[in-house]
């Protein structure tokens, strides 16, 4: 992690072809050598966006098991990999992402690049954020796990499923995104802002 950081190559870069196509079969296989592994793209260490420095494209996921598969696969595609990839091939022709993911729009078009594949277009927005209101899922989870709530469509959480057991209609909550817009500027609303359009 230090070495990216400070923008130098460390000996895995320089392997041969011959010596990573072993590796990648061994992280297939999942051996013990193979476990220790990750598949980067070589980009470009030296450069000033460190998403750009030889990201991440496969790894090994011990825990927690997948919510679908459990423990079946336990090599999976980064995010930013996968992502740039799935969208081109199924189609996608706007790619929406919040404004704190803007630093990984270069490395999204390498992929497609890399991959020779048709390059969605990227389209930042910024968050919406509402007063004295945890809007993080990875927060939220923490609350449905302890069990501190009914789930994910309790009415006390901003979710889409929580604010429409609490009465907000789809017409509403379409209409106030829509008057929203596409601002790149972070906005903190009051939650009556969203509920006066809900009639």
């Amino acid at each position: 992690h230090q070495v990216r950081k400070r923008r130098e190559s460390n000996e895995y870069r320089e392997q041969s072809v011959e010596k990573n196509l072993q590796l990648w079969e061994e992280m297939k296989s999942g051996t013990d050598v193979g476990k220790q592994c990750v598949l980067r793209a070589k980009i470009d260490m030296k450069s000033k966006n460190g998403a750009m420095r030889d990201p991440i494209m496969y790894r090994f996921v011990f825990e927690p098991p997948h919510h679908r598969t459990g423990s079946k696969y336990q090599l999976y595609p980064s995010y930013d990999f996968s992502c740039a990839i799935v969208d081109s091939l199924q189609g996608v022709t706007h790619a929406l992402r919040s404004a704190e993911y803007a630093d990984r729009e270069e490395q999204y078009y390498w992929m497609c690049d890399a991959a020779k594949l048709r390059r969605p277009f990227m389209w930042d927005f910024a968050r919406l954020n509402f007063q004295y209101t945890v809007m993080s899922k990875r927060k939220l989870k923490w609350f449905v796990e302890q069990k501190m709530v009914d789930g994910w469509d309790d009415p006390r959480f901003p979710t889409v499923q929580g604010v429409r057991r609490r009465g907000m209609t789809i017409e509403a909550l379409r209409a106030f995104i829509l008057s929203q817009g596409s601002s790149k500027n972070a906005t903190l609303m009051g939650w009556d802002k969203i509920w006066t359009v809900n009639k």
